[in-house]
C-alpha cells in the first residue's frame, strides 16, 4: 500500500497517528528476527561467515561491508564491523617478503656442472 499511497495520507484517512501505525509495525514484526528485506544478526552472520572462508579470511570489515552490498544485502557498515569483532572474523595480515638470498657475498662459488655430458 505504501507503493500507492504515502504514509502520511494513509494516516490521516484512517485516523491514526504515523507514530501509532510505525509503532503497530513494529509489533507485528516483534515475533520475526526482522521485517521483509532485512537480515537478522544471525542470517548476517551466516553470509558474512561464508564470505570469510571464500575469502580466505583476508576481508577485514571494510571489504566485508563492500561485499555484502555486492552480493545485494544491504547493511551498514558499523553493523558490520560490530558483528565481526564479537563473533571473532579478524582479517589475516598478509606476511611481508623477506629477501632470504645474499648474492653479494664473498665466498667462492661452486663450478656450474658440465652441460655437455648431459646432452649427446
Amino acid at each position: 500500500m505504501r507503493k500507492r499511497y504515502p504514509v502520511s495520507i494513509s494516516c490521516e484517512v484512517l485516523e491514526v497517528s504515523a507514530s501509532g501505525y510505525f509503532t503497530w509495525q513494529r509489533h507485528l514484526y516483534g515475533n520475526r528476527s526482522a521485517p521483509p528485506g532485512r537480515h537478522g544478526d544471525e542470517a548476517l552472520l551466516g553470509h558474512m561467515r561464508a564470505i570469510h572462508a571464500e575469502v580466505k579470511q583476508e576481508y577485514g570489515w571494510p571489504c566485508m561491508h563492500k561485499e555484502l552490498l555486492a552480493r545485494g544485502i544491504r547493511v551498514g557498515k558499523e553493523r558490520v564491523r560490530r558483528l565481526m569483532q564479537q563473533h571473532g572474523l579478524r582479517a589475516r595480515t598478509k606476511r611481508k617478503f623477506v629477501v632470504t638470498t645474499d648474492s653479494k657475498h664473498n665466498l667462492p662459488v661452486a663450478p656450474r656442472p658440465c652441460t655437455a655430458a648431459f646432452h649427446p
